[in-house]
């Protein structure tokens, strides 16, 4: 665990405490609410008002997942005509697996059974699709470790921590397709647009251009 200045109280520690592994992380996220109001939220106001956008969500999954003895890494996937989405990664046995929070079902926890980065990313690639079925996936990032954050009480602070997604915006990023990958690209089916929008928030919905 840091050092900070800006330590957990006995009651966020005992939250921590009941999310003793990675599922049961995404399942707190699960039941919080999606929260489209801009802004960047530490884990600690996350955990407190029970809500949280997508970069919200990867930052306490990263936090909560430290606590667990993992490094706090986050991977960014870039995206076309859609938002972007922020995952918390880990990795267990040797294989790359996922904490995300999303306003979507199917852009969630990933099992940690993917051999690297790429494959763990790819899985998202047939149901990353935005309102109107576009598949958007474009990009991701090479995993970008929060401690270089500590300094700044990350975890903790009131304050708010957008200067984080700054960076991870800076960080390498690799392309997943060409651009006649791209021409070719079909609409996804509407049965699984609408497993996939089930339950969302639609004041959170990212407004594609047609």
């Amino acid at each position: 665990m840091n050092k900070t200045t800006n330590p957990w109280t006995a009651a966020e520690k005992a939250v921590l405490a009941r999310l003793d592994a990675p599922i049961k992380i995404q399942h707190f996220l699960n039941k919080i609410a999606y929260d489209p109001v801009p802004g960047t939220a530490s884990p600690r106001l996350v955990m407190r008002e029970r809500k949280a956008n997508c970069f919200e969500g990867a930052l306490f999954a990263a936090a909560a997942l430290r606590h667990l003895g993992h490094p706090p890494l986050l991977v960014d996937i870039r995206s076309h005509n859609d938002d972007d989405h922020v995952l918390a990664v880990f990795r267990r046995n040797g294989a790359w697996g996922c904490v995300a929070k999303s306003n979507f079902t199917v852009l969630r926890f990933r099992e940690p059974v993917y051999r690297s980065i790429r494959e763990l990313m790819m899985s998202y690639f047939d149901v990353y699709f935005n309102s109107i079925g576009e598949k958007t996936l474009r990009a991701y990032s090479v995993p970008f470790d929060l401690i270089r954050f500590d300094k700044n009480d990350w975890m903790t602070t009131e304050e708010d921590v957008s200067y984080i997604g700054d960076a991870l915006d800076r960080a390498r990023h690799y392309k997943v397709m060409t651009s006649a990958m791209v021409h070719d690209l079909q609409m996804t089916d509407p049965d699984l647009i609408k497993a996939g929008l089930m339950g969302a928030d639609a004041a959170g919905l990212f407004k594609p251009k047609t």
